[in-house]
């Protein structure tokens, strides 16, 4: 086979190499994991270190707002009782001091540019096999207007933490609010939280990508098109979050009143965590919105900035070309003054951690990093469908339904068991639920889903001789619903 027939055959494979960077984004991850038996100062085998890293990426995204992000004290102190859940019989001294450990190695502190940076290999057009870096950061600190420095996650750490990378922001938000109202109808509240937890995470990911470009604009309007794309960026984003605003408070309403009208404990815990998160998505909607509509002012204002503030009053420094090429030209014992002198002047009164002429020149000597876009190209996983993640199937539901439709004549649990067992062994944990479940049933529901009939379990004290199940021997039977004439004509 010639060279040519592999290259259309697929051996360039542009895939292959978006995989490649998807896995790139996680070794930072299972680097924990491979280092933790190393540290000198606790035994760390026991904690999962990777959980802790995803947690605390959780924990950032959802501090971080438009203007600010997280406080590092704050999220170390979110991240202690996680981690002594992992190992309850260690101190806090030591909880405390992984928690900072995991902080440090995120933002990787240490390093000059306090990246990360992976290997990967792909093939050109022309068949040759050529090695390329992929840089990338996961959590970065940045300085606010008061001097405060504080926390944001990347847009590959959201991508990381939700799951799929590379996803256009609006249709995956548009996804996972109708996810989230169907798991919300079907009564799966535990599955619900974590799509409006998902969803929550979309929304903070489009708002980092307003937040970037109004930050290039401040740094050169001409950096940013401000004559089709922003345009075409404010005009879709606000579109969106009209929509949003609609389906969000239509879902409010849902979770609310399953949550004022439940009877059970946990499903009314778990309505109330998600009226919560559903709360704060409109409350970032807002925030957004608002900042929507000041962009253009922004802009305007930037455009005058620039365009009258003259020429830069003071000349910058040439670090290359003005300190290091001539100081590396002289005798060490010469060069010392010079640089002691920066460095001195430079750092200000606090050593800092990261700054040394080692890193220096090593930063200086690297060369620019291959990137086709400003934060480089970020790969799609193949994700597996969610509803592989069910456990009963959809024959199961059916003939479980088959075997409680009872309209005439009640029929006891064990009987109804010995049944399922016979059609299927799974089957008759399925029907013991439902047999639970219809014990206390909601039949306001019911009423307001236009169900006709709703399965009733009554205990008249028999118990139940069941080899699985122990309890009482429930009488099961179909109850047909009335409706008045009126909520025949609205319903």
């Amino acid at each position: 086979m010639q060279q040519g027939e592999l290259i259309s055959g697929g051996l360039v494979d542009e895939g292959l190499a978006r995989r490649l960077k998807a896995l790139a984004c996680t070794a930072p991850l299972h680097d924990l994991d491979a280092r933790k038996a190393k540290l000198d100062w606790a035994d760390a085998t026991v904690y999962q270190m990777a959980e802790i890293a995803l947690h605390t990426i959780d924990q950032v995204t959802i501090a971080m707002d438009f203007d600010t992000g997280a406080d590092h004290e704050d999220i170390v102190r979110r991240l202690q009782p996680f981690i002594a859940a992992q190992a309850p019989g260690r101190g806090a001294e030591e909880h405390l001091r992984v928690a900072r450990w995991v902080l440090d190695n995120l933002i990787n502190v240490g390093t000059a540019d306090r990246g990360f940076r992976r290997v990967y290999g792909s093939v050109d057009e022309h068949g040759v096999y050529r090695r390329r870096a992929f840089d990338f950061k996961l959590l970065v600190e940045l300085a606010a207007p008061d001097g405060e420095v504080y926390l944001r996650a990347s847009d590959e750490a959201i991508n990381v933490l939700v799951g799929a990378l590379d996803t256009d922001v609006e249709s995956a938000q548009i996804a996972a609010e109708v996810k989230l109202e169907n798991l919300i109808s079907r009564g799966r509240l535990a599955d619900a939280k974590l799509a409006a937890e998902q969803a929550r995470y979309r929304t903070v990911q489009y708002g980092e990508t307003l937040r970037a470009k109004l930050d290039a604009t401040r740094r050169d309007v001409r950096a940013v098109d401000w004559a089709e794309e922003m345009p075409e960026l404010l005009d879709s984003a606000l579109s969106h979050i009209e929509a949003r605003f609609r389906a969000e408070n239509a879902i409010l309403r849902n979770i609310t009143r399953a949550r004022d009208e439940a009877e059970d404990p946990d499903h009314k815990r778990r309505a109330a965590e998600l009226v919560d998160i559903v709360s704060d998505c409109i409350s970032r909607h807002t925030q957004l919105q608002a900042r929507l509509q000041a962009a253009g002012a922004i802009f305007r204002a930037e455009q005058d900035r620039q365009q009258f503030s003259g020429p830069p009053q003071r000349a910058t420094i040439d670090l290359f070309g003005q300190l290091l090429v001539p100081t590396l030209e002289l005798p060490i014992a010469d060069a010392v003054a010079p640089v002691e002198r920066f460095f001195s002047a430079a750092a200000g009164f606090d050593v800092p951690t990261v700054p040394s002429l080692p890193s220096l020149v090593s930063l200086l000597l690297r060369p620019a990093p291959e990137r086709e876009e400003l934060v480089g190209e970020v790969p799609e996983p193949e994700l597996v469908p969610a509803e592989a993640a069910d456990y009963y199937s959809d024959e199961q539901w059916r003939r479980a339904d088959e075997l409680l439709d009872l309209p005439e004549v009640p029929r006891r649990l064990s009987g109804l068991l010995a049944e399922a067992r016979e059609l299927d062994p799974r089957l008759a944990r399925l029907v013991a639920l439902r047999a639970l479940h219809s014990y206390s049933p909601e039949v306001g529901a019911a009423i307001r889903q236009g169900d006709d009939r709703a399965l009733l379990a009554v205990d008249d004290g028999t118990p139940l001789d069941d080899e699985e199940f122990g309890g009482a021997d429930l009488l099961l039977a179909t109850a047909r619903i009335e409706r008045g004439d009126e909520e025949r004509e609205h319903g």
